[in-house]
C-alpha cells in the first residue's frame, strides 16, 4: 500500500505513464481505450499540480516563472471574457496548460530529481515500441494487408503509408521522435550517466532504418521539416561549439558553408524521398501481382465444383482490386489546405486583437462571425499553426508573454550549449536543443506547442522540460563566469 502511494504521489511516475499512453493514442484499435485511460491520467495530472504546489512551492520555483504566471492570468482572463457554451472546452485547455507548465516543464523544481534515468528510460521504450510498430507496418504493406474500419484505414491512409497509426502525419512526427531517441541513446556521456541495461546497436539501427523508411513512404511534409531542421540545427552545433576564438573570416566561411549543406540536404532530401515512393510503388505493385497469381492458383486447384460464378460475387476484395499505391498526397496543393486556415485565422484575430477569443471558441467563432471554414471535425478543428493557435486564442498579449517566455528559455539555452561545449559534447543536451528548435519549424504546420492533448504537444514539454534539467543542474557553473546576474546566482544556489 504504502508503495502504491509512493507511485501516485511520484511525478516521474506520472510522466512516464502519460506520455507513453498518449503515444497508444496514435495507434490504430488502441485509440479508444487509451483515450479513456487519458482522462483518469488527465484528473490525476490535476491533482499532482496542486500537490506539487504544496509540497515542492512550484508556482515560484518556475525558471522565469514570472512569465509563466503573465500568460496563465492572459488566458484565465481570456476565457472570462469570452464566456460562451465552450468554456468547458477552455477549462480543459487551461488546466491541460497546468500540467504541461508545472508537471513536464517545471519538473528542474524537484529536489533530487534523476532526470536523466527517467529520460533514459522514455527514450528506450519509444525506440523499442517504435521499431516493433515499424516492422508490423512494413509487413502489411509488403503483404497488402489493409482494410477500413469506421475511421481507422489500416496502413494505407489517402494513398499514404501510415502503419499502425490513424494518421500518416503521426506516423511521420512518431519516426522523427524515434530517430531522435536513438541520437541521445548513442551519446556516450548520457549512457554512462545512467545506471540502466543500454540499448542494443542492434535495436538502434532496426529503429533508426524503418523509421527512415517510414518517414518516407508516410510523405508528411511537415516531418520533413522537422528532421530536416534538426539535423541543420545540429550541424550548426557542431560548427560552431567546436573551437574557440573563430575570427570573422572564420565565421563567415562556416556560414556560407551551412547555406550550402542546408540548400544539398533540403533538395537531396526531397529528390530521395520522390525515388524512394516511385521505387517502392513499382516494388508493391510487382508484390501484390504475384500474390494474386498464387492466390488464383490456389484458388483454382481448390474450387471443383461449377459454383465460380456465385463465388466471384460474394467473395472478398481482392488486393489488386485496391488500386495501385503511390504514397503521395491524393491532393495536389503541397500546403493541404492549411493556407485557407491561415486566412481564417486572421479574421478571427481581428474579433479581439488584445486578449484573443479564448482556445475553446475558435471552431465556435469560426461558424457564427467568420467563413465558417473550421468544424468541429478531427481534422478542422484547429488552425495547424501552434503559433497562430496562441495568437487567436489570446490575443497579442498572451502571445507576447509567451513569446518572452520562449525568447528566455532559448537564450539560456543557448548560452549553456555554446558556453559549456566541452560540457554537452557527448552528453544528449545538444540533441535536445536541436529538437526544441526543429519543433518551432514544426510548429508551422500542425497542432502543436500547446493546445491540443496529444502525444505531440506533450512530448515538445517532455523535452523542454528535461532541457530545463540540465540548465538548473550547470547553471551555477556557467553564471560564475560571466554571463548572468548576481541575483540569478544567489537564487540558484539557494
Amino acid at each position: 500500500m504504502k508503495e502504491l502511494k509512493k507511485k501516485i504521489k511520484s511525478f516521474s511516475c506520472y510522466r512516464k505513464v502519460y506520455i507513453f499512453t498518449l503515444f497508444f493514442c496514435n495507434v490504430s484499435f488502441l485509440q479508444i481505450p487509451a483515450y479513456i485511460l487519458v482522462a483518469f491520467l488527465f484528473c490525476w495530472g490535476i491533482w499532482l499540480t496542486y500537490y506539487k504546489q504544496k509540497t515542492n512551492n512550484t508556482f515560484f520555483k518556475l525558471r522565469f516563472g514570472l512569465w509563466v504566471w503573465g500568460f496563465l492570468a492572459v488566458s484565465l482572463l481570456t476565457m472570462l471574457l469570452n464566456f460562451t457554451y465552450t468554456i468547458f472546452y477552455s477549462a480543459l485547455m487551461f488546466l491541460h496548460i497546468l500540467i504541461c507548465f508545472f508537471i513536464f516543464y517545471g519538473m528542474h523544481t524537484e529536489p533530487d530529481f534523476d532526470f536523466k534515468n527517467e529520460l533514459y528510460t522514455v527514450a528506450r521504450g519509444i525506440v523499442y515500441i517504435t521499431t516493433i510498430a515499424n516492422f508490423i507496418g512494413i509487413f502489411c504493406l509488403m503483404f497488402n494487408i489493409r482494410f477500413e474500419w469506421y475511421w481507422i484505414k489500416f496502413t494505407i491512409y489517402e494513398n499514404r503509408f501510415t502503419g499502425i497509426y490513424i494518421n500518416p502525419n503521426l506516423l511521420g512526427f512518431v519516426s522523427c521522435v524515434a530517430i531522435f531517441c536513438c541520437h541521445i541513446l548513442c551519446k556516450p556521456d548520457f549512457q554512462n550517466a545512467v545506471n540502466q541495461r543500454k540499448v542494443s546497436k542492434i535495436w538502434i539501427v532496426a529503429c533508426v532504418c524503418t523509421s527512415l523508411f517510414s518517414l518516407l513512404l508516410c510523405d508528411s511534409n511537415a516531418s520533413m521539416v522537422l528532421i530536416l531542421a534538426y539535423m541543420i540545427v545540429y550541424i550548426v552545433y557542431q560548427f560552431f561549439a567546436t573551437k574557440d576564438g573563430l575570427s570573422p573570416a572564420k565565421v563567415t566561411m562556416r556560414i556560407v558553408a551551412l547555406v550550402l549543406v542546408g540548400t544539398f540536404l533540403v533538395g537531396s532530401s526531397l529528390m530521395f524521398r520522390e525515388i524512394c515512393q516511385q521505387g517502392f510503388a513499382v516494388v508493391t505493385a510487382k508484390t501484390y501481382s504475384l500474390l494474386d497469381e498464387i492466390t488464383e492458383r490456389e484458388q483454382s486447384d481448390t474450387d471443383e465444383q461449377p459454383k465460380q460464378n456465385d463465388s466471384d460475387n460474394n467473395k472478398t476484395v481482392a488486393p489488386s482490386d485496391k488500386g495501385p499505391i503511390t504514397f503521395e498526397h491524393e491532393n495536389s496543393n503541397i500546403d493541404s489546405g492549411r493556407f485557407k486556415l491561415y486566412r481564417e485565422s486572421l479574421d478571427l484575430f481581428k474579433i479581439s486583437p488584445v486578449f484573443g477569443i479564448s482556445n475553446g471558441n475558435i471552431v465556435f467563432y469560426s461558424q457564427e462571425y467568420a467563413n465558417g471554414t473550421l468544424k468541429y471535425t478531427y481534422h478542422n478543428n484547429d488552425l495547424h499553426n501552434g503559433f497562430l493557435t496562441i495568437l487567436v486564442s489570446t490575443g497579442v498579449l498572451g502571445f507576447v508573454i509567451f513569446g518572452i517566455f520562449g525568447f528566455r528559455f532559448a537564450k539560456h539555452a543557448a548560452q549553456h550549449l555554446f558556453l559549456q561545449k566541452k560540457t554537452f559534447k557527448n552528453d544528449a543536451y545538444p540533441c535536445m536543443f536541436a529538437f526544441l528548435s526543429a519543433y518551432l519549424f514544426y510548429a508551422l504546420f500542425e497542432k502543436a506547442l500547446l493546445y491540443d492533448i496529444s502525444f505531440m504537444v506533450m512530448w515538445f514539454w517532455l523535452i523542454m522540460g528535461y532541457t530545463s534539467c540540465y540548465i538548473a543542474k550547470f547553471e551555477p557553473m556557467l553564471e560564475t563566469r560571466y554571463l548572468f546576474h548576481q541575483k540569478r546566482l544567489h537564487r540558484s544556489l539557494l
